[in-house]
């Protein structure tokens, strides 16, 4: 394989044909769309009722909030992670490899670009859906603060793009579905861990919260806590600006490896 440099980095075109991708990936959702909404609404409604209320109750308040609440607003930002990180990796993998869709796709007036670009939409569609179906379990429960949580569906986009680029990326360079353990174990798991879905960081030692403050899901989580719960939000155009990044710059790195991987 081409080392690093000699990757082609030519800046993806953006066009409207990449929403062909998205509307056919949204049709095979379809078919599965019962299994797949209730892992939707079943994992987080387990996660909620079992560490939310079970939990709660020996935790009592966090961070000035009742533990549901806190624990609620987190998931909506880590489910996003979670859900999209499968579909970038596993379903991506599936769907360049070894269904070979994309050599499919590249028979037809789409190239590459276009194809990367619709997943990203897809991705982070994939996302919302997973979010508003934990903010419906949120709401059922009482923890969210009224109508404007609904603003933090557009945020868990962004959320979704950030973390689409890095999985794309994992599926242009795996060799075989056990590759993607390293990204969960050694990516995933952390974030999930250390960026202020089940406690607050400033409950971690400085230089675990120094770190923390350069992964997404620290920004998901202090953008999209405040809406869920109807509370003031701060630093907001540096926490988009984080997201923003991520997801333009490993979006431009996921085309220029998928470019190496069926191109050259």
């Amino acid at each position: 394989m081409k080392p690093w440099l000699d990757l082609d980095w030519r800046l993806p075109r953006l066009r409207r044909d990449a929403l062909a991708v998205w509307r056919r990936n949204f049709l095979v959702w379809q078919r599965i769309i019962g299994p797949a909404l209730v892992l939707n609404f079943g994992e987080p409604l387990i996660y909620l009722l079992g560490l939310g209320l079970g939990l709660g109750a020996f935790v009592g308040e966090v961070g000035g909030l009742p533990y549901l609440a806190f624990l609620a607003s987190g998931i909506v930002a880590s489910s996003a992670m979670v859900t999209v990180s499968y579909e970038g990796m596993y379903s991506v993998y599936t769907r360049m490899v070894p269904q070979k869709t994309y050599d499919a796709l590249l028979a037809t007036p789409l190239d590459i670009d276009d194809i990367l670009a619709g997943e990203m939409l897809w991705c982070a569609s994939k996302g919302v859906i997973s979010a508003a179906a934990i903010l419906l379990v949120a709401a059922a429960l009482g923890v969210v603060g009224g109508f404007g949580a609904l603003w933090a569906l557009p945020v868990v986009f962004l959320v979704g793009l950030a973390f689409a680029g890095p999985a794309m990326a994992m599926s242009a360079v795996a060799g075989n579905y056990d590759f993607f353990n390293y990204y969960f174990v050694l990516v995933v798991t952390p974030m999930f861990m250390l960026c202020g879905v089940f406690y607050p960081l400033d409950t971690l030692p400085a230089g675990v919260q120094s770190l923390a403050q350069w992964l997404p899901l620290t920004h998901a989580v202090a953008l999209i806590r405040p809406l869920v719960l109807g509370l003031p939000s701060s630093d907001v155009l540096l926490h988009l600006g984080v997201l923003f990044a991520y997801a333009l710059g490993f979006y431009l790195l996921a085309v220029a490896l998928v470019r190496r991987r069926l191109i050259v």
